[in-house]
Parts: C-alpha cells; sequence; structure tokens
C-alpha cells in the first residue's frame, strides 16, 4: 500500500520593504528603489518602498527639528560656537517661525509666500546669503534682476528659501554632527575605505542628533509596513553610514527581519569584501543588478532554494569569521522585463524643488520632482578608459524597445500626474532616442524629459530637433578634457570640434547643454589644462553649451586606466591591506604622474571659470585670469569654435 506524499508546504509569505538611505537629493526620489518595487510587484510580491532621506530631512526642517537642533548648540560652550551657530541662537524665533511656511513653499503648498520671501524681510539671513553680494548692482539697483527680472518672483523666493534651508543645514554641521551635508552624510567613512574600522568606531559611537532621528524614522517606517524583508539601497559612499545605522536600529529592535544592502555604491566599492564585520548590521549583500539576486534571495528565505545558490550575493560563514561570495549562475533578467517602476507609497508631494545655482540649466538636478527612467541599460561605448566598463552597470548593454518605453512613460504619468522624465542612463543611444522621439510624436504623449548622451556625430540637426519636438528640454554630456590628444588617449570617440558642432545643434533646437568637464588626467599638463579652459570659454561664448562642472579625474581599479596603467603613463600606488586582508572598500587608487602637474591648484582656478561662465560673466577675458598662479597663454585661437562651426555652418 503506497502512502500519499502530503503536498509541499506553500511558501512562506513575503513582506518587502526597500528603503531609500540617506542623504541622496531633496527634489525627488531616488529611483533604485521605485524599479526595484516595480520589479517585484510583477512578480506578484507584496512591495513597498520608503524614502528615509527625505524624511530625515524633513525631520530636521521643523519647529521641533529646530528646537531639537537649538538643544545641541546650547549644550555648546559659548566659546565653541561658530559665528554660524551663535547667529541661529540669536534669530532662533524667526528661525522656528520660518521654517514651516519656507518648506511649504518649497513644497509647492503656498505659492502665495514669493513675494514676502522675495521682499528679503521674512528669512533670517546667513552666511549662505553672501553669495548674492557677487550680483551687487554699483548703481544700487536690484542685484538679482540680470536673472528674475521684474515678474521672476516665484523663482527668486526659491533661490532665498534654498540658501536659507543650507544655513541650516550648516548649523546642524556645526552644532550636531559635522559629517551632515543634504546630498551626503558621513561619506568620508566609506569612500574608498581599505578598512572597515572607520565605519565600525562611527556606529559603536554614541547617536548624534541626526541618529537619533533616523532611528526614530526607521522604527516609524517598520512599524507602518511589517516587513519580513529589508532592503537598503546605498547608492553613494555618502548614504552607506546612514543604511548601517538603519540596519543596526532594526536588528536591535526587530532581530527576525532579513536586511539586505544594494546599490551603486556596493556595485564598485564593496566587490572585494572581506571583513564580516557589517554582519553585524546586514544580513546579505549583493552585487549589481538587483532583480535576480533579490528573487533568489526571497526564494531561499521561503525555503524553496538553498544558500549554495544564491546569486551575486555576500554573507558571512557559518563560523562568524569570514565572508563567504555566492554566485550560482543565471541569468540576469532582461531590461525588456525587469516592469515598469512605480513611486507608489512614496510621499510625492513632500519633496523640496530648490533652486541652488542661478543657471537655468543646471538647476534641472535640484528643482521639480522628474520621474526617472532608463532608456538602455549600461553602455552602447563601454570604451572610455576613465570608466569602470567591465562592471555590469556600464558593460551589460541591453535596449528597450520605443514602444515599450513609451507604455512605461504613461503608466508612470498616469500613476504620478508628472509628466517630467528624468532618463538616467550612463549614455542614452541616439538610435534609441531617435525612436523614442518618433514615438512620443505619433502617440501625442505629451511630456518633458531630459538625460545623458555622448556627444557623438549622429547627434545632428534633424535628430536634435525631432527631439526637442518630442518635449527634450536639456542634455547632459561628457566633453571631458577639452583635448584632442586627451581624448583620443581616454578612447572617448569624439573630437573638440565635433562637440562644438553637437552641442550647438541642441543649443539651436532649443535644448540646454550641460558639459562634464575633467582635469587631472594622467599626462594631463598645465598648458594642455589652461588650452582645455579656453575651449570651454568659446563653447559658452558661442552658445554651444550652458552648463559645465569640472571634476577631478578619480582613477578606479575597474577602468582601464587602473588595470592597464602602464598605457597612461603613469604607476599605481599600492592599495592600503587592513590588518589580516580584512579588505572593506576598494574603488580610488592614487597613482604616480610623471609630469608632476600640480592638478589640485589648477582646480581653484578652473572651478572659479565654470562658475562665472555659468553666469555670463567674463567669457572675453583671458583664460589665465582665473587662476593665483602664473599659467602658460592658450595657444588655442581665440575663434577655433567659431571656425569650427562655421565650417558646417
Amino acid at each position: 500500500m503506497s502512502v500519499p506524499v502530503p503536498p509541499a508546504a506553500p511558501p512562506s509569505p513575503m513582506r518587502v520593504l526597500s528603503l531609500i538611505a540617506p542623504m541622496t537629493q531633496l527634489n525627488t526620489p531616488y529611483p533604485s528603489t521605485a524599479y526595484l518595487t516595480g520589479f517585484l510587484r510583477s512578480q506578484g510580491l507584496h512591495a513597498q518602498q520608503d524614502d528615509l532621506a527625505l524624511a530625515l530631512a524633513l525631520a530636521l526642517l521643523s519647529p521641533g527639528g529646530l528646537e531639537a537642533l537649538r538643544a545641541e548648540a546650547e549644550a555648546q560652550a559659548p566659546r565653541q560656537r561658530t559665528p554660524r551657530v551663535a547667529r541661529f541662537l540669536a534669530q532662533f524665533a524667526r528661525y522656528r517661525a520660518a521654517i514651516g511656511p519656507a518648506v511649504a513653499f518649497l513644497q509647492g503648498r503656498d505659492g502665495t509666500l514669493a513675494q514676502r520671501i522675495a521682499g528679503r524681510e521674512f528669512l533670517p539671513e546667513g552666511e549662505r546669503f553672501r553669495s548674492l553680494d557677487v550680483y551687487d548692482d554699483p548703481d544700487g539697483g536690484d542685484p538679482m534682476a540680470w536673472a528674475f527680472g521684474a515678474l521672476g518672483q516665484t523663482d527668486r523666493a526659491k533661490h532665498l528659501a534654498t540658501l536659507f534651508l543650507n544655513d541650516i543645514a550648516d548649523v546642524v554641521k556645526d552644532a550636531a554632527d559635522p559629517r551632515f551635508e543634504f546630498v551626503r552624510y558621513a561619506e568620508s567613512l566609506a569612500q574608498s575605505q581599505a578598512s572597515y574600522e572607520p565605519l565600525a568606531q562611527a556606529l559603536a559611537a554614541a547617536p548624534t542628533l541626526v541618529d537619533r532621528l533616523l532611528h526614530d524614522l526607521a522604527l516609524a517606517s517598520i512599524a507602518q509596513h511589517q516587513p519580513t524583508l529589508v532592503l537598503l539601497s546605498v547608492p553613494f559612499p555618502g548614504a552607506a553610514y546612514a543604511a548601517l545605522r538603519i540596519a543596526q536600529t532594526i536588528k536591535a529592535q526587530h532581530p527576525q527581519i532579513c536586511i539586505a544592502l544594494g546599490g551603486g555604491y556596493v556595485n564598485t566599492e564593496l566587490r572585494e569584501l572581506a571583513d564580516p564585520r557589517i554582519f553585524d548590521a546586514v544580513d546579505f549583500i549583493t552585487l549589481d543588478a538587483g532583480e535576480r539576486p533579490v528573487l533568489a534571495l526571497i526564494e531561499h528565505l521561503q525555503g524553496r532554494r538553498g544558500p549554495q545558490r544564491l546569486v551575486r550575493c555576500f554573507r558571512r560563514s557559518a563560523d562568524g569569521q569570514r565572508v563567504e561570495y555566492v554566485n550560482w549562475q543565471e541569468p540576469d533578467i532582461p531590461f525588456e522585463q525587469t516592469g515598469t517602476p512605480t513611486w507608489d507609497g512614496l510621499p510625492l508631494q513632500r519633496y523640496l524643488s530648490l533652486l541652488d545655482m542661478l543657471n537655468p540649466m543646471h538647476r534641472l538636478w535640484s528643482d521639480g520632482r522628474w520621474n526617472k527612467l532608463t532608456v538602455a541599460h549600461g553602455c552602447y561605448w563601454k570604451k572610455c578608459s576613465f570608466c569602470d566598463v567591465g562592471l555590469d552597470y556600464i558593460g551589460r548593454y541591453e535596449a528597450a524597445s520605443a514602444e515599450l518605453l513609451v507604455d512605461r512613460i504613461e503608466a508612470v504619468v498616469a500613476e504620478t500626474g508628472q509628466t517630467g522624465f528624468h532618463f538616467v542612463d550612463e549614455a542614452a543611444p541616439p538610435k534609441s532616442l531617435k525612436a523614442l522621439s518618433a514615438e512620443l510624436q505619433r502617440r501625442g504623449t505629451a511630456i518633458s524629459w531630459w538625460g545623458n548622451i555622448r556627444f557623438e556625430k549622429s547627434f545632428n540637426r534633424e535628430l536634435a530637433q525631432a527631439m526637442a519636438d518630442s518635449g527634450c528640454i536639456a542634455v547632459t554630456g561628457g566633453l571631458e578634457v577639452a583635448s584632442d590628444r586627451l581624448l583620443q588617449l581616454m578612447n572617448k570617440g569624439v573630437t573638440v570640434d565635433q562637440v562644438a558642432r553637437v552641442t550647438r545643434a541642441f543649443s539651436e533646437a532649443g535644448i540646454l547643454v550641460h558639459a562634464y568637464l575633467m582635469y587631472g588626467f594622467p599626462t594631463q599638463t598645465v598648458q594642455e589644462t589652461v588650452d582645455a579652459l579656453e575651449y570651454v570659454r568659446q563653447l559658452f561664448a558661442e552658445g554651444c553649451i550652458q552648463s559645465g562642472f569640472f571634476h577631478r579625474f578619480a582613477c578606479t581599479v575597474h577602468s582601464p586606466v587602473g588595470l592597464d596603467p602602464a598605457a597612461y603613463g603613469v604607476r599605481l600606488q599600492p592599495l592600503p591591506m587592513p590588518e589580516g586582508g580584512r579588505v572593506f572598500a576598494r574603488n580610488d587608487v592614487g597613482f604616480t604622474d610623471p609630469t608632476g602637474t600640480n592638478h589640485d591648484q589648477l582646480g581653484v582656478g578652473l572651478r572659479k571659470a565654470i562658475y562665472n561662465y555659468m553666469h555670463g560673466i567674463g567669457l572675453d577675458e583671458d583664460v589665465r585670469a582665473w587662476f593665483d598662479h602664473p599659467v602658460p597663454k592658450a595657444r588655442v585661437a581665440r575663434n577655433r569654435i567659431a571656425r569650427a562651426l562655421g565650417e558646417t555652418g
């Protein structure tokens, strides 16, 4: 007689909560949790999300938050208080009275306050307002009239209210937690830190005001969502400490909850993780695109998959002394099957539209709530020598059809009511953008969008105009070092003249252009740096670009320069090795350049120049005027870009 086999037990219910860790940005949600939550829901899983970065900022920027900050400031000895803290205490009643209305204004809930803020009497003004001095009119007129005119009161007030919040952030830094900024928190504890010790000591230290607020917010989120699995997104080093503080809080109160760590910081810096102490706070750490590893982890937690079949996953060994890496070989979820991101559960009406800089292109990063989407996974070029071309987020290129992309766009608009999109690709392919523009117009889908591209010749006048007609308002792209020799060494695939023609095509179509600029690349000389700035000056003067930013080149261990430094004429410096070989993070690596150029000294002048160019100042001056030390005269003819544009004009 056969014995009946009982049916397999159903998988245990799984409640997933994805958390954005502080700090990221305040005007719009960082998209990682929206992507993952949308995917998990498409798989029939119960998935929720929360933005603790925004929640922390709003907790600080409230009457109660300011009262707690005042208590911290008053606990300091008077002689230890900075002028910013002393001013805050002296004018505390004004700060407390203004904070609620100012936040409501920046959230778009009380636009009628614009006139009062713009009048410069409502908000207490600290050191951040000194930046307005650069605009002083010697004739005694309105110093900001050039930016806002007579009717731009809302934008004027938005800029002033942003300065007000930045003043408060400075007080938080001086009185409560020196590691705090609105866009990063305790970044130095995690960025390229070979040893886990700095983080371990910080996590063991008495919590600061910021830590205490985060503790309460984390527990409130857990109480609301009751998860069995928490996914902590760490996109940048400036979110790693807060993520571990959140994990530490959850483990202390709810040890049964499983916690996994992932995100851009993990994917780039923790690939050689060998210190098991991080698993005092979290249970698992996953690498690269999260869909497949998280599905495998969920199946493991449900008892449907053994631990040896986890995917791209770090965990602590059974004896607790080592880190184990498990990577059962399974294909990633194709980009077209990752589902539509969802912002459901995020407080979209509570984000703050900030105006840090008086530049129409630069403001896009901080002003407005943009739906973030991706046209394609990875980079179709994947050759630049400064990029992590071997890692998944660059090296695995997959595109989606224009029809699917517009389906996703329309679904997001229906959910959020917002028609602004920021395509956050490494470099959106011109072929895909051409098809996307055509499909948006074919359907009559009215949106505004901007995104990152390569300044390649495929972006001609016809394509630029088609993109503009479909709603494109801005593009960002890498000019990097404006030197044809260095662009070739970078394997960038563009020339300076080509960049000029492409950016002019965009500008003529009414599309704003931001250029990512770089200095300090291997073998770059002082002369090449000065010449590059002259090219940049001319691009601004000719109206080809409206915004830019100079980044100091950083060599990463995953980039072609880091993997083969001799090919670029430099020698890498030894990476520090923690005691016992327990490596934590590895990304940036120092190098010795035989040219001996003092790039730190040059960087000051470059940043000063670009700041002024973005405000239309100094575009006719000799570029040497921006440096506070002697530099050679630019070898570039002052009409070089004009000639390049005229050749195809």
